[in-house]
Parts: C-alpha cells; structure tokens; sequence
C-alpha cells in the first residue's frame, strides 16, 4: 500500500514539474514575440515587394536585315541592339528572330497568320522589324524597272504594310514595334540621285503608315549608309557589314527606354 502511494506521488510530482516547465517556455517565448511584434498602430507585418522575373522579351521579324545576313559575327542589328540594351537594364533580355531571308511584304503578312508566330507575338514586350527592301531592290532589278513599275510596287508593298501593322497591333496593342526603314545600297554608282529618291519617298510613306499606329515607331537609317556607304556593306554590296548592323543597332537601342526601376 504504502509503495503505491509514494508511485502516485511520485507521477503527480513528475506531471507538475512538466507543466511547470511548459509555463516557463510559454512565458519566455511570448516576452520574445513581444520584444519582436512592431509598435502599436502600425502593420503587423510586413509588406512583401513584388518583383517582375520575366524579364524583357524581344521578338524580331522581317527579311535577311533582321537575320543579320553579312555580319561575319552573325549578330545583325538584332544583337548589337541587345547589347546596348543590357548596359541600360538589369533585366533579363530574351529574342527570338522569326525573320527569313528574301522575304517580302506579302510573304511577312502571311507568316503572321500562324499559330506559333502569333503566340510568340502575344508575349513580346518590343517588336523589331524590317521589311520592303526586296520589295523595292528585287536582287537589283530595281535599277531596271520603269516609274510606273516601282509605283505600282509601292501601292503593293504599302497596302501590305498596313495590313501588318494592323495584324501586329490586333494580336498585341501594348508592345512598342520599331520598323526599321531602308537605306541605299546603291548610292555610289551613277544612278545615286535617281535610286536615293526613289529610297526616300519609301521611306516617307512608311513613316506615314507607321505614324497611323499607337506605339510603332520608324527608325531611319538612310542617313548611316549616305556618305562612305562601302564602308559599311557586305561584299555582296547590298547587306551591311558588321559595321553597318552596328550603326543601326545602337540607333534602335537609342530610342529604347525603360521605366525607373528597370534602368540599371
């Protein structure tokens, strides 16, 4: 009997100092969150920054311009542009390059009705485009065809630029497209003055189509190929060189800016 009762005296005990311990922990820790917890009147916690991981996704369209054909370190514009771009923003910068070498107006309206193309249009942020210059050169066949002739390619190729910018902007009305215009390859032979008029009026009505849009922009690059323009070609004598896609690189990068906290 009597060891029975010095057991349960000895549980009772065991239990009490259990909880007398557990009181302790609780009393420490709540002095602890209280030393922690913000004053009176103010958030209990605090608020967490939202930060945009995405980074800036660059999509490029149009002819071999765009493709960087000529440029031996096989950058083009596209690439140049980026790396100028990079020393504005710390943000990640992502391109995919849809141009195609030869293509024409016709043949980029077309490609825009497909699935892929217009998904990847969807998540641009910037679009980077040239277009026309196989319209009007035509591999140099330019320099034979009559006025009435490139007139009529003229009416053609607008009619189609429209409808691009007009598809580009029903697939994607916030992205900033820059159409890149022509320059004259062509400008030192002895036909110049007739060939850079002809360049110049093109240009002109494609500054005006574009200027029909919110937020597509029409970068000039006549003037980066009218003096020394060898300087700057590919021995094909049409495509830039690596020189040339520079010039035009770092002038869209100039014309590209980024919001206060994007900037590096």
């Amino acid at each position: 009997m009597r060891r029975g009762i010095v057991g349960i005296i000895t549980i009772v005990s065991a239990l009490a100092g259990i909880l007398w311990l557990g009181g302790l922990a609780m009393a420490i820790q709540d002095q602890f969150f209280a030393a922690k917890a913000p004053p009176a009147g103010t958030a209990k916690y605090p608020k967490e920054e939202k930060t945009d991981n995405r980074g800036i996704y660059i999509v490029a369209l149009g002819d071999s311009l765009t493709r960087g054909t000529g440029d031996e370190s096989g950058k083009g514009y596209v690439g140049y542009m980026v790396d100028q771009l990079r020393q504005k923003t710390a943000k990640p910068i992502r391109v995919t390059n849809l141009a195609i070498k030869g293509q024409r107006s016709a043949g980029l309206l077309q490609q825009l009705g497909q699935a892929e193309i217009e998904r990847q249009l969807k998540l641009a942020d910037i679009i980077v485009m040239t277009i026309g210059g196989n319209d009007l050169f035509q591999g140099g066949e330019a320099l034979k065809l009559a006025p009435k002739q490139i007139e009529q390619a003229k009416a053609s190729y607008l009619r189609n630029l429209d409808r691009i910018f007009q598809t580009i902007r029903r697939i994607n009305k916030d992205a900033v497209v820059f159409y890149i215009g022509l320059y004259n390859p062509f400008s030192d032979l002895a036909d110049a003055k007739q060939t850079s008029a002809i360049v110049r009026q093109w240009n002109f009505a494609s500054a005006e189509t574009a200027a029909r849009y919110s937020n597509i922009i029409a970068v000039p690059t006549f003037d980066l190929f009218a003096l020394h323009v060898n300087d700057y070609l590919y021995s094909d004598h049409f495509h830039p060189n690596k020189e040339g896609y520079k010039r035009i690189g770092e002038r869209v990068a100039s014309l590209i800016t980024f919001t206060e906290g994007d900037e590096k």
